[in-house]
């Protein structure tokens, strides 16, 4: 790497190391604790790429994005914040951050990522698009890596025109995303308007759910329940659509792709949907969130009610390892009880385990494949994949985009189970070093548990 970095965090332990990265890197480096002082550095010229902190003791690092957007056009600027929710990643990618990294984060992926920024130009600057009030109130807090990427989607689809199809269990936030992706997007101070099959029965439903929406937002709420004449309308009104309609979005807890496989959803209204699919995590695949979730209840109850609580660490704990199949609705239900039935301020283990007394108990989740073999379960995947280009062969490529798909998610759960030691990564899927690190620069991998930093 070659250029000068301006680091901007009040952590000491941080501008330390990251000042002794960049310059083993190559870099010269400027780091300071003050937004001030990153913003006079930055008038007078100084620097090739910022790295800010969002927090600082005399200002906020993404309110100063769009004066150093304004005084120079082109300078990258990547955003870390301990602030892991949907509205960091949302207003970093408002105000044009070259990238942003959630807190703690993985250094060689923060190095990588600066050495991109110093290679290629910040594309022109956007409106910035202010947030609603409202919006630290969305219960979407997350750090790991699938709350992330999911973070990252979402800003990156919410001024477009695409249609998006939200996938998830219930109670996993599907309706928050499609609010949020509302909210935060040009069309906000337009309708938003959730459809359920009841709302398109009749003559007059689907115009009249037009009228309602006036070219905001119109959400068909859990899509895969509605029937086969309810999927009729909802087709003819999406080809009726002109000039000025609706930001067309849609949630399901089904498989649609399997429902349309079974006859039971139209081919047809499963693409006009599905421009665009997001995939919100259960909290069985985010368990490292639970912790966050359960204190932002917490201080949001103290907010509403008045009644400051904490859990102990045997509740945490417990909190932590239950299998939550509600997910993150079950999670606030159950908290809020406590928040009122709790004897002390520190909530105790036993009075977790009463509240989910009466709740099922914490079980792996069966696989729901009736012990198939991967094979059969791949064999299957594919047979739908070439079924579903309608008697047309796919795109030639078929061979490494497949591998791709089998080698990307190996790779990243491999990782996982070995807490980002890339040698012992390595050794349990039985390659070299070197080819694993190869594959995980290919493949954009973001190793997050190598050596992190808060």
């Amino acid at each position: 790497m070659d250029g000068t970095v301006l680091v901007a965090d009040d952590d000491r332990t941080i501008r330390t190391v990251l000042t002794q990265a960049l310059t083993r890197a190559g870099c010269k480096v400027h780091a300071t604790s003050s937004l001030m002082t990153l913003m006079r550095w930055v008038e007078e010229g100084k620097g090739d790429l910022v790295i800010s902190d969002v927090i600082m003791p005399d200002g906020n690092g993404l309110d100063a994005l769009p004066r150093i957007s304004k005084m120079r056009p082109g300078l990258p600027v990547i955003v870390i914040s301990a602030q892991n929710t949907i509205m960091t990643a949302i207003q970093a990618a408002e105000a044009e951050a070259f990238d942003y990294l959630p807190k703690p984060f993985d250094l060689p992926d923060l190095m990588k990522r600066s050495s991109k920024a110093l290679e290629q130009k910040r594309r022109a600057p956007k409106v910035v698009v202010a947030p609603r009030d409202a919006g630290d109130d969305l219960p979407l807090v997350g750090r790991t890596p699938a709350m992330q990427a999911l973070y990252r989607l979402v800003a990156r689809v919410m001024n477009t025109d695409l249609p998006v199809l939200i996938t998830g269990e219930s109670g996993t936030g599907k309706s928050l995303i499609a609010r949020a992706i509302h909210d935060f997007s040009d069309r906000r101070t337009l309708p938003f308007v959730v459809a359920q099959s009841p709302d398109l029965q009749g003559v007059d439903g689907p115009s009249t759910l037009m009228a309602k929406a006036r070219g905001g937002s119109i959400v068909f709420d859990e899509v895969a329940d509605f029937d086969e004449d309810t999927q009729a309308r909802v087709v003819r009104m999406l080809d009726l659509l002109g000039d000025n309609a609706p930001r067309i979005m849609s949630t399901s807890q089904s498989d649609l792709a399997a429902r349309m496989e079974a006859g039971l959803f139209r081919q047809d209204l499963y693409y006009r949907l599905g421009g665009v699919s997001l995939h919100v995590p259960s909290l069985r695949e985010r368990v490292d969130d639970i912790p966050l979730l359960a204190d932002h209840f917490l201080a949001k109850g103290e907010r509403d009610l008045g009644t400051v609580r904490r859990l102990s660490p045997d509740a945490t704990e417990l909190v932590r390892a239950y299998s939550w199949p509600g997910n993150v609705r079950q999670l606030e239900n159950t908290l809020r009880r406590l928040l009122v039935t709790a004897s002390e301020s520190e909530i105790s283990r036993m009075e977790v385990e009463q509240v989910l007394g009466n709740q099922p108990s914490p079980e792996p989740r069966a696989d729901g494949g009736g012990g198939e073999k991967l094979s059969a379960s791949v064999a299957r995947h594919l047979k739908r994949y070439f079924d579903l280009h309608g008697g047309q062969l796919p795109p030639a490529g078929v061979y490494q985009r497949i591998l791709r798909e089998v080698e990307m998610p190996l790779i990243e759960i491999a990782l996982d189970a070995t807490a980002g030691n890339q040698a012992k990564c390595a050794d349990l899927l039985g390659i070299n070093r070197n080819t694993l690190r190869k594959k995980i620069t290919d493949l954009d991998i973001r190793v997050t548990r190598r050596r992190k930093l808060m």
